[in-house]
């Protein structure tokens, strides 16, 4: 195939390359122009040295190619909006509801009991929990025993080990995993109040705003109460 003048072309369309560039300061070539240029090259082919049909082929399958690729974006922006509009609708419900989440601090009241949950990958032949409070002293000792594996709930109801209810505050959990004669501090999960939802950018998860722990992620919750 004969090589194709693109001043020609250019100039049979009453372009001129600085004008071609001014509509295009990206030199990508939209649907409109690319066509056109189609078309100049076919009407301003050497007759002697038509373009060959592989050649138009080509061409054509690389336009329909990257008008595909960007169609394909653009449904992919789409469903990613409408994902993260529902996403939200969901996650503003939440407002006011207790969740589980990874921690392992909590305030407890004047009232009330301290709930939280252990994460057992495997069965545990004894659990131990401390309760510590903000000066580190421990206020209880809670012996669970034999526990399979799985989520373990557990209420601590504020008493100390003299029985007696402790200060309201803030407390530190942490769980002694015993399996044989190994020891591992176990996954702590606190419940938690959700305050506030943030939406995040395109592509990032939202941000929840939660009592005791502050900002997390949605994806760490565990489980909605």
């Amino acid at each position: 195939m004969a090589e194709i003048d693109n001043k020609q072309i250019y100039a049979n369309l009453g372009l001129n390359k600085t004008q071609s560039s001014e509509a295009k300061a990206n030199d990508e070539l939209g649907q409109s122009e690319f066509l056109e240029l189609m078309t100049a090259q076919l009407r301003f082919q050497d007759p002697l040295e038509p373009m060959e049909n592989g050649d138009f082929l080509g061409q054509m399958a690389q336009f329909g190619t990257v008008s595909g690729i960007n169609d394909l974006n653009s449904a992919f922006g789409s469903m990613s909006a409408a994902f993260q509009s529902n996403q939200a609708l969901q996650a503003s419900t939440m407002v006011g509801r207790e969740v589980l989440v990874p921690g392992n601090q909590a305030s407890l009241g004047a009232q009330g009991d301290l709930r939280m949950a252990l994460d057992l990958d495997q069965p545990a032949s004894k659990v131990v929990l401390s309760i510590t409070d903000a000066s580190g002293q421990l206020v209880q000792r809670m012996d669970l025993g034999l526990q399979q594996a799985g989520l373990l709930n557990v209420n601590w109801n504020g008493l100390n080990s003299d029985g007696n209810r402790v200060n309201p505050g803030r407390y530190k959990v942490s769980a002694e995993v015993h399996q044989g004669d190994q020891v591992s501090a176990g996954k702590m999960l606190m419940t938690v109040q959700v305050e506030s939802v943030t939406l995040g950018k395109a592509g990032q998860d939202l941000t929840l705003t939660v009592s005791d722990l502050g900002d997390i992620n949605m994806s760490q919750i565990r489980k909605i109460m």
